[in-house]
């Protein structure tokens, strides 16, 4: 009789059997022919793959005057699967003078593929960097001391002046993140962390190349592989030319020193920025080599934040420099003509609602109510359009109007300049109302908006596109600091113009309006400059003391520079924002102060809003903590707005 058992067992002895040569076939096929282990080890004991860095690209101003540029330094890259604990570690630390502990936690760090996900036994990677030209010179001395360790030169950042921190950025140490993000870096590499270096990281950075080197049986390098045949040569990065001018940066940085808030530049008729200052500010050149890790901490611990770059993150209510839009929108919807003349009995009233004005004639028709800095004025242009049921179907479709008007003019979304972190600013809308009063409201429950406050905030970017837009009388180009990559042509975002809503005649009576301020308004200390200037102040409230604004541009009739001054707590329009103003668009016409000017500028430089010296981690005072930059801290709700009288100046 046939035993089955048996019969069974054999088939089951036979299918082990059989799976495990398939597994050892699948392993050799693995390891021959998928896996790159043996290759990579082959490889390094053949032949050494040397990085060449590319010279990142410099950057020079407007003019030509080099910003950043390029200096050698000295990297030291281990290879471990040579290093092999084959060191004397004692004089290998000395000679680098680090300690043994640093040591220790270097290589470890290095292995540690959480850290360094890039990592392989096989490859060169990054011990130390940035070695000076003196620790270069001691280490290479004794290099053949030391196996498994090798010298990479490459060049590090130097930044040429103490200016435009914000502009120009910084580089550092990739991140894991970037690594994942972009194949092109290894660890070890360098990029572009803010400004103009990490926005322009791809044209600046260039292209690695390699050099292949052939080594003997005892891993001596004996010369290029084939004559070099199969090197590939690094291709340098592009030089950038900005737009900003550098002796207009150095006064403007002067000019805020012992201040918060910004200032901005630009050139109307092409959307260059020529300055761009946010204070407090810092010297670039403390961001560069070993040390950039701690001042970088000590810049964040600051609780001044020097590095935030008020003039595209900061979010202010704009004040009365608003008042313009609001003009230019009234008249182009038709609700007031040039003659349109509303009463101000020192602010506007109605039942029972008062915002505060300053004293001046009435009542008052559009150009002197711009040049006086009217706050009725504009509060009875905006309740006359939201009540107009002849023109909109409700306060819903009034507010929408309104708030196509401000999108148009660049407000409510990001300009989209070209550097990183730009904020948006807030511009609210119907939907916006009607969550927040349950769709019962109308013109004097949001009439704090037609003077700049209420939930209105704008960047210092967005505030000086205004007056670049009413300089050109109608339209505006994508705000810039970069005028030339080399080898490129501009982005057609930054050449395509963008024309407002708003009629041409409005804008000539809003001009007309900021040249009467500038002549004998609020900002008549204008008055004085040869070159046409016009201007608009305005004076924001905030939980504290009030911030000082200008938005202006000259000349009037062929306009070479808008601009506007933010001073965080400076009060007046007139006590900051217009003498800075004015110096600024001086400058900037005239290629110097005058004596009278230089003096000027001298005692601004002196005057102290509120914080000490640069960068300290000290305590600000009880009565400044509250900044509007960035937070939304000023008055965003109006009943903040309304609850104390607006001057409107």
């Amino acid at each position: 009789m046939k035993d089955y058992s048996l019969e069974n067992r054999r088939y089951v002895i036979g299918g082990i059997a059989t799976f495990i040569v398939v597994v050892y076939l699948v392993r050799l096929f693995t390891l021959q022919l998928l896996s790159d282990d043996y290759k990579k080890n082959a490889d390094s004991n053949a032949f050494l793959k040397k990085v060449e860095f590319p010279s990142r690209g410099a950057i020079t101003d407007r003019h030509g005057k080099l910003l950043v540029y390029n200096q050698p330094a000295y990297d030291i890259m281990v290879v471990m699967n040579e290093e092999s604990g084959r060191l004397d570690t004692t004089e290998f630390c000395q000679t680098l003078g680090i300690t043994k502990e640093f040591f220790i936690k270097r290589m470890n760090d290095i292995k540690d593929r959480s850290k360094n996900p890039g990592y392989s036994r096989f490859t060169q990677q990054l011990f130390m960097s940035q070695l000076s030209n003196q620790e270069f010179s001691m280490f290479q001395e004794k290099i053949f001391r030391f196996p498994g360790f090798y010298v990479q030169r490459r060049s590090i950042r130097q930044y040429r002046y103490p200016y435009a921190a914000h502009v120009l950025g910084d580089v550092g140490e990739v991140s894991p993140s970037n690594i994942e993000e972009d194949g092109y870096y290894q660890p070890g590499d360098y990029i572009g962390k803010l400004g103009i270096e990490k926005y322009y990281e791809k044209e600046l950075r260039g292209e690695k190349g390699v050099q292949i080197l052939l080594r003997d049986a005892r891993g001596r390098i004996q010369g290029q592989y084939q004559n070099g045949k199969y090197d590939r040569r690094p291709v340098a990065g592009k030089d950038i030319t900005l737009s900003i001018d550098l002796n207009l940066q150095a006064l403007g940085e002067r000019l805020m020193e012992g201040k918060i808030g910004s200032i901005v530049a630009i050139e109307p008729k092409t959307g260059e920025v020529l300055a761009m200052v946010s204070a407090p500010s810092y010297d670039p050149r403390i961001m560069v080599g070993r040390s950039r890790g701690k001042n970088h901490r000590l810049l964040q611990q600051d609780l001044w934040k020097p590095l935030l770059n008020r003039s595209i993150m900061g979010m202010y209510p704009p004040g009365s420099t608003f008042k313009t839009s609001q003009a230019l929108t009234y008249m182009s919807e038709g609700i007031i003509t040039r003659g349109s003349a509303f009463p101000c009995h020192h602010g506007f009233t109605y039942r029972g609602l008062h915002v505060g004005c300053h004293s001046h004639s009435s009542p008052i028709a559009l150009v002197d109510a711009i040049s006086t800095s009217c706050n009725a004025y504009f509060c009875w242009g905006l309740y006359y359009m939201m009540g107009n049921r002849r023109k909109y179907h409700n306060v819903q479709d009034a507010m929408s109007m309104w708030r196509d008007y401000m999108v148009s003019m660049g407000f409510g979304y990001k300009l989209g300049i070209d550097l990183p972190g730009e904020k948006r600013g807030m511009i609210p809308n119907a939907e916006y109302y009607d969550r927040n009063y349950r769709g019962s409201w109308n013109g004097l429950t949001i009439i704090s908006i037609s003077i700049g406050q209420g939930e209105v905030t704008l960047t210092p970017l967005q505030i000086a596109n205004l007056g670049a837009t009413i300089a050109n009388r109608g339209y505006y180009y994508v705000p810039h600091v970069v005028r030339k990559v080399q080898g490129e042509p501009l982005d057609t975002t930054y050449t395509r113009r963008h024309t407002t809503m708003a009629s041409q005649r409005a804008y000539d009576y809003v001009v007309a309006g900021m040249r009467s301020s500038a002549l004998k308004g609020t900002c008549r200390r204008l008055s004085k400059y040869d070159f046409e200037p016009c201007g608009k102040t305005g004076t924001a409230q905030n939980r504290g003391h009030d911030h000082s604004v200008f938005m202006g541009f000259a000349p009037m009739n062929d306009p070479k520079i808008a601009i506007c001054v933010y001073v965080e707590n400076g009060g007046w329009g007139a006590d900051y924002g217009v003498p800075i103003g004015g110096l600024m668009m001086e400058q900037y016409m005239h290629g110097k102060l005058s004596p009278e000017s230089e003096a000027q500028a001298e005692a601004m430089q002196k005057r102290r809003i509120g914080y000490g010296p640069r960068f300290a981690g000290q305590r600000k005072p009880k009565t400044q903590r509250r900044s509007a930059a960035g937070n939304g801290r000023s008055s965003n709700s109006h009943r903040d707005s309304l609850a104390a009288t607006t001057h409107g100046r």
